[in-house]
């Protein structure tokens, strides 16, 4: 396990929206089991949720092996026992690796996934909501945070800069259309639940898993 701290990365944006992330997930969160982050990043946000969400566990991963050693990192400065180890998930791929062996004690209830539909191919957001579908039990919850256009148009000027600087990055980014976004997960057995207004600018919207 490699726990050079030198291997941190730091998201100055998690000091400005991780409580008030936090306040919504004491909300919406089922009161038990693992929670799975999808694109967990620099992992700051999985060390400073977990703590407060004892007795759930939290369950990092993301792509990026750059990611990987930083969450690694942060794991390694934390006094907290209910975070796993991150995991190497591409949410793209048709399965994950939740789903091809046992790596949780608590079964997986809720999937988080903050700021990453924006900064990805529209085929990420698809694959986080069809592995939703597949992992989630009937009342498991899907958490989003994130800028989205509301009947395609921008909430703010800022949102709308915003964009157009991530599609000048990469063609395949940008802020989405939150009807878009809905469709996407209703399709895939998704229950839209609650949006909640965040500061500058984004929403945290809740998905519960239906009964079919």
């Amino acid at each position: 396990m490699n726990m050079n701290p030198d291997q941190k990365q730091f998201a100055p944006a998690t000091q400005r929206n991780r409580e008030y992330i936090l306040e919504i997930l004491l909300q919406v969160l089922p009161p038990t089991g693992t929670i799975l982050e999808i694109a967990s990043g620099t992992g700051e946000h999985a060390v400073f949720f977990a703590p407060y969400l004892k007795p759930r566990k939290w369950l990092p991963s993301d792509p990026n092996p750059i990611s990987r050693d930083s969450i690694t990192a942060w794991i390694a400065e934390s006094e907290s026992n209910n975070i796993y180890q991150p995991l190497d998930i591409d949410a793209q791929l048709p399965m994950w690796p939740v789903e091809k062996e046992k790596i949780t004690d608590t079964p997986i209830q809720a999937i988080v996934n903050i700021n990453m539909i924006h900064i990805s191919p529209w085929s990420a957001c698809l694959g986080l909501m069809a592995g939703a579908g597949r992992i989630l039990p009937p009342d498991g919850i899907l958490y989003l945070y994130g800028p989205y256009k509301q009947k395609g148009q921008h909430t703010a000027p800022s949102n709308a800069d915003f964009d157009q600087s991530l599609r000048l990055q990469n063609p395949e980014w940008g802020v989405r259309n939150l009807e878009d976004v809905v469709k996407a997960a209703q399709n895939e057995g998704l229950e839209l639940q609650s949006i909640y207004e965040m500061p500058a600018n984004n929403l945290s919207v809740i998905f519960k898993r239906g009964h079919n």
